[in-house]
């Protein structure tokens, strides 16, 4: 499929917009997503070629919190094959089940996403009042997060670091900033395996110049967003997640309506 100058232009915007976004928070896919619906791309190729064209902002934006990441690098070497398996499972079942399938659990785990990330502070500090060390830091409960939201992540994608965020800060007893390193970097994994399993089952499928544009546009925005979500504190931080996560919910109900 082939774009004209000004839809080129605006996928690269939508692209640069997803970047910036996915760095600070995630939610991303909701600006790109329905732009390639837009302009003619098939529901099910606008999956594939974004989850392809959204990987250099991963990469962008994992980089940007390199330094809030720095000594994890032994926790998330244990952490990121949970993710990738879990992708795998969902890049196959975009593949063989019917869309509204698994979508219509979308706006349900947005919204819990959302709630945990507003109390989180509370729940933390009452876990620790009650010494619920079974659930804080639970290496079961972190590793059931990962797989499964990677679940959702190589399925559908859109708003996954909203809910990787929401549910990893409710069994990490960390920052608010370092988790969101944490899912920067997840979330690059789960792109890739989603990606490489789209091109191998959907090769003919992709709409590669939307790729393309949605890459350069990434890229850029990665970057940008890197630098803008390090400086907010976690206050700041938590209300762009609760802001950016009612507007992905808005957004995904009227994909599906």
């Amino acid at each position: 499929m082939t774009f004209d100058l000004l839809t080129s232009a605006l996928i690269f915007l939508a692209g640069l917009a997803a970047g910036t976004i996915n760095a600070v928070v995630g939610s991303g896919t909701l600006i790109t997503f329905p732009a390639l619906v837009a302009f003619g791309v098939p529901p099910q190729a606008a999956t594939m070629s974004n989850a392809l064209g959204l990987i250099p902002g991963n990469i962008a934006s994992s980089f940007g919190y390199r330094e809030d990441l720095r000594g994890s690098g032994d926790r998330l070497k244990r952490w990121i094959p949970a993710s990738m398996a879990g992708s795998l499972v969902g890049a196959t079942l975009l593949v063989v089940l019917p869309a509204k399938s698994f979508e219509l659990i979308v706006p349900v785990l947005i919204v819990i996403a959302l709630v945990m990330v507003v109390v989180q502070p509370r729940l933390q500090k009452y876990l620790k009042a009650r010494d619920a060390t079974a659930l804080t830091n639970s290496t079961v409960a972190v590793y059931c997060i990962l797989f499964f939201t990677a679940i959702y992540g190589g399925y559908f994608a859109a708003a996954q670091g909203i809910i990787l965020i929401g549910l990893l800060g409710i069994v990490l007893d960390e920052p608010l900033q370092k988790i969101n390193g944490y899912k920067n970097v997840l979330v690059l994994f789960v792109n890739i395996v989603s990606a490489a399993a789209y091109t191998v089952i959907g090769f003919n499928k992709i709409s590669w110049m939307a790729v393309v544009l949605i890459a350069a546009g990434s890229l850029i925005g990665g970057y940008v967003g890197a630098r803008v979500g390090r400086k907010l504190n976690p206050t700041a931080l938590r209300a762009v997640i609760v802001i950016l996560g009612i507007v992905a919910f808005v957004r995904i109900l009227g994909i599906h309506a």
